[in-house]
């Protein structure tokens, strides 16, 4: 089940986001079983990552964001060109506390 998210949540994930370098970037190969675990690791521990997606056509990188976060039950919190960011609660340990409202 996808995390969905309030407007509220939302910019204060961009807010706590704004200083993140880019974990990881989709290339050539395009999405795999490997960086969907990577993607899956990444939120598991970080919660909040931001991806880059090398794809030149803006509905390709579109395509390839959505799926990446269907794929890691996540949600898209921003989308600015190449890079993504992505929200998941942890399962085990949580670091970031959302607004409530």
């Amino acid at each position: 089940m996808p995390t969905l998210l309030t407007s509220a949540q939302t910019r204060f994930l961009r807010g706590q986001a704004h200083d993140l370098k880019a974990m990881l970037q989709v290339g050539g190969k395009g999405i795999t079983d490997a960086l969907v675990a990577e993607v899956d690791s990444a939120l598991e521990h970080h919660e909040l990552i931001k991806i880059k997606v090398g794809a030149e056509d803006r509905d390709a990188r579109d395509a390839a964001i959505a799926e990446i976060a269907e794929r890691t039950d996540a949600a898209l919190v921003q989308r600015i060109g190449h890079t993504a960011v992505l929200y998941r609660p942890s399962k085990e340990k949580r670091q970031i506390v959302l607004p409530r409202t």
